[in-house]
């Protein structure tokens, strides 16, 4: 009974092992019948022709969609076969379409690319302080002694030739007694004597003025009055009465008022159109109404590392003295001229950091994203100084949806709603737009998981294998290699991909 028992078993057995071998075998001579068309020669063409005749642009890997092939074939980055682009398609230059109804809800604008000259007002703030140009020094011109103060205090105002200070100079006396002895011996052709003496006066510091005080009065004077040489205001006062002054010695300091310093702080960003020379309008609060004109005197060399501005002194006419030394004002900038470029409002312009792009529109429904070179913004308006022409036209609001930063592809099925499973919102602040997919674990590791997985329409992929990075959490504790998951991910900045969500498979 037991030898009947085991044979019946084995020949249980060899049946089940040669179904499994039959179903083996037929399983693989089908693989190879549906894999012979596409490793031919010539297949992939084939497969990619076109059925309407539309003309072939290029193959690429929809991976690696910057990199071009003349020819099909193997993707060399990827198990997969190239992709064709053709023209008048998506993926022709990343142009997207969009019919009138989804722009009407978008809210889409237009404005043409005009030519004209932008105005660049800069305007600044500084602080009125003294023209140091406009500045006299009255000295000691002997040794003496101050008999009388004039002007007593420090910023006390004068006038031009008022007496500031009497002084007694011992030293004029013995010169211009010489003088006066000489000069009386007149016609005995002591004439030369005459001009030493003169010139001795002069040498003890005496002025013109003075010599001819005393030739026409013809009597010696040891003291003399210090006058103003400007009008102005006494900024430093060196003299005391009583004091005993030696030559040389700084009596009084005078600030002429005429016209004044404004030093006013422009911005880093600005200072390109600040140039020596241009004319200003100077305004203070202490004085309203009243505008004051200028010009830039010079741009001081150095940068305030605090405030990242630049030092420009302005000098501006100062009629009456209205403008007081501390006081705040307002200087508005004239630019130098500049010549006529091309502008576009600056909402236009989607500012990436690394690049500039503004999306035109082809012809109507037709849109695609274009990078630009920017110059100066002002008043609403940006200054392109390469990338596009005067006339057309630039989209202002929902250039956002158009121009997708991460994946212009994904943006444009998103916009027009042809592509199913697709996310309809973005992700984080500059990433894309995530895509469903299912697969198979093939391994773990510590960053990075590897799927076989099927096809994912919305980024046109076959099913392949390949790596995608892991999220910031990691995977979750209940997958493990062999399981078959559901997973959505998105392509990052830096052109790989990552798993935003991933769970177990539901049962079909």
């Amino acid at each position: 009974m037991k030898r009947q028992h085991l044979i019946v078993s084995s020949i249980a057995i060899a049946l089940a092992g040669g179904a499994g071998y039959g179903i083996y075998y037929f399983g693989m001579s089908r693989g190879m019948q549906m894999a012979a068309p596409a490793t031919a020669p010539g297949a992939a063409a084939a497969k990619d022709a076109p059925a309407d005749g539309k003309k072939v642009l290029y193959w690429h890997d929809p991976m690696v969609p910057g990199q071009k092939f003349d020819k099909p074939g193997k993707s060399p980055f990827m198990d997969m076969q190239l992709v064709p682009v053709y023209a008048d398609s998506d993926g022709d230059q990343g142009t997207v379409t969009i019919n009138s109804r989804m722009q009407q809800n978008f809210g889409v604008r237009t404005a043409e690319v005009t030519r004209g000259m932008l105005a660049l007002p800069v305007e600044a703030v500084g602080v009125v302080a003294y023209n140091d140009r406009d500045v006299a020094l009255v000295q000691a011109r002997s040794n003496g002694f101050v008999e009388r103060l004039h002007v007593r205090a420090p910023l006390d105002p004068v006038r031009r030739g008022q007496p500031l200070a009497d002084l007694y100079v011992p030293d004029w006396v013995a010169a211009q007694e010489e003088y006066l002895s000489a000069r009386r011996l007149a016609g005995t052709q002591l004439d030369a004597l005459v001009s030493g003496a003169r010139q001795r006066m002069r040498l003890a510091g005496m002025n013109d003025a003075q010599i001819a005080q005393i030739e026409s009065t013809g009597r010696v004077s040891a003291r003399f009055t210090v006058t103003a040489p400007i009008d102005g205001v006494v900024t430093e006062l060196g003299a005391r009465e009583g004091m005993t002054v030696m030559s040389g010695a700084m009596l009084f300091r005078i600030n002429g008022l005429g016209t004044v310093w404004i030093n006013a702080e422009v911005r880093e960003n600005q200072a390109g159109e600040v140039r020596p020379g241009i004319p200003v309008e100077a305004r203070a609060s202490a004085l309203p109404g009243v505008v004051l004109r200028g010009k830039v005197n010079a741009i001081l060399p150095e940068i305030n590392i605090a405030t990242r501005t630049l030092k420009v002194r302005v000098e501006v006419a100062n009629p009456g003295g209205q403008l007081k030394p501390g006081m705040f004002a307002t200087v508005n900038f004239t630019p130098a001229a500049r010549r006529e470029s091309l502008l576009v409002p600056t909402e236009a312009v989607i500012q990436t950091g690394k690049r500039s792009v503004v999306v035109i529109e082809q012809e109507p429904g037709k849109f695609a994203p274009v990078d630009v070179q920017i110059g100066t913004e002002s008043g609403g308006q940006t200054e392109i100084l390469k990338g596009l022409q005067a006339g057309q036209k630039v989209v202002l609001s929902g250039q956002f949806l158009i121009d997708s930063e991460a994946n212009l592809k994904a943006s444009t099925a998103r916009m027009e709603g042809a592509e199913p499973g697709a996310a309809t919102a973005p992700g984080p602040s500059g990433a894309g737009p995530t895509h469903h997919g299912e697969g198979k674990v093939e391994s773990i590791e510590k960053d990075e998981v590897t799927l076989s997985h099927g096809p994912i329409p919305t980024l046109k992929w076959g099913p392949m294998t390949m790596g995608f990075k892991l999220p910031a959490s990691g995977l979750p504790k209940n997958i493990a290699v062999g399981d078959s998951v559901a997973f959505e991910m998105r392509q990052t900045k830096d052109g790989a991909f990552e798993i935003v969500t991933i769970a177990p498979a539901k049962p079909k």
